[in-house]
């Protein structure tokens, strides 16, 4: 491992332990040469997820897409950056334990909207307006009653 402070990669580890609930160790190291000492990570490598667009085409999964979401959804909305951080890890668990290498995205869109449902119904239906292209105000009123009767029961 080269030394970030002075190039050099005579380093050597001083410290390890496990670090992020298991899923990563950290390192503590030094530099021989210079004797800074500074902490690397390591991980798995994963193997990447590839999402399928509505037309097909096929791109890299993206966590930021869903965080853009979500934050579109709740913006000006009594939700915490907590609880949409927290929506936002949930899907992608639920997105990585399906264990497929490729994932269609309105498979995520889905579970995205149904933790946006329990979170607030103004974000739900934000978010379910343009995740599933209402086209006009009679589609709009469809899920909107659908939210109202659901919330009833």
């Amino acid at each position: 491992m080269k030394c970030p402070f002075c190039g050099k990669d005579d380093t050597r580890v001083i410290d390890s332990r496990p670090a992020d609930e298991n899923t990563s160790i950290r390192r503590r190291r030094i530099c021989d040469s210079c004797k800074k000492r500074f902490t690397t990570y390591e991980t798995v490598e994963a193997i990447p997820l590839i999402v399928i667009k509505k037309d097909n085409t096929r791109e890299p999964y993206a966590r930021s897409k869903i965080e853009t979401s979500v934050l579109r959804a709740c913006h000006k909305r009594p939700v915490s950056a907590e609880q949409m951080s927290k929506v936002v890890d949930e899907v992608e668990a639920e997105v990585f334990n399906k264990g497929e290498k490729e994932i269609p995205s309105h498979v995520i869109g889905e579970m995205v909207i149904g933790h946006i449902k329990d979170l607030d119904q103004v974000a739900y239906v934000r978010f379910a307006s343009v995740y599933r292209e209402f086209k006009d105000v009679h589609t709009f009123m469809d899920e909107l009653k659908t939210l109202m009767n659901s919330k009833e029961k």
